[in-house]
């Protein structure tokens, strides 16, 4: 489903990916591992479209990604959720799911928002609150419901285990499993995936920018 080929990320000068090569099967749950700054995150975000490659290709589905805009990567059923989650504060849980549906414009949101409350019940619990009144843990549920919005084909988990208490890291790890069920492609990063272990197809290493052997 996504092909990536020696792609090349500079950043202010400085080369932060090279030359990553990476092939993700369809309907796969696949780990990205590496320490703090190794590239996991750059990596991630290129693929949505967030920041701007300088060489190499990203190919979705047959799908020439370099051409196209991360508005119009989300289209394509692409779903990103961020290690920072960046939940609006102020907007209940429900408004927070609805966002990146109604930013495209979908005349489904109502039906996307139902599939997103049967993988995750816990966001229909939420839905009346306020985002900042969840705890940590609970926020990244919910930033897992949004990316699911779009994520129809392609869901991508920035460190989904960061910080979080370990009742509702296996919580979050039961929600991943169940995506595969769900027919989703599923990406998730993180210095220790070790909470997702029993989902996880195959696991990738990247080091200072590079896959590792």
């Amino acid at each position: 489903m996504l092909e990536i080929n020696g792609l090349n990320v500079r950043l202010g000068g400085t080369e932060i990916l090279r030359g990553i090569r990476l092939s993700v099967e369809k309907g796969s749950i696949v780990g990205l591992v590496g320490r703090n700054g190794a590239g996991k995150t750059t990596t991630l975000r290129a693929i949505m479209g967030l920041v701007k490659p300088n060489a190499g290709t990203l190919t979705f589905d047959g799908v020439d990604l370099m051409r196209r805009a991360a508005h119009e990567r989300t289209a394509l059923g692409i779903g990103y959720a961020p290690e920072d989650r960046r939940l609006i504060p102020d907007m209940t849980v429900e408004e927070n799911l609805c966002v990146p549906a109604w930013a495209l414009k979908a005349k489904d949101v109502d039906a996307r928002l139902e599939n997103v409350y049967q993988i995750i019940p816990e966001a229909r619990q939420f839905g009346p609150r306020r985002a900042l009144a969840l705890s940590g843990g609970q926020q990244k549920l919910v930033a897992i419901g949004r990316a699911l919005m779009t994520g129809s084909r392609l869901l991508m988990l920035d460190e989904p285990f960061e910080g979080v208490a370990p009742a509702l890291s296996k919580r979050i790890a039961e929600v991943i499993g169940q995506l595969r069920s769900a027919g989703l492609t599923v990406i998730l990063s993180g210095a220790d995936l070790q909470h997702a272990g029993s989902v996880l197809d195959v696991v990738h290493r990247i080091d200072r920018g590079q896959m590792a052997a």
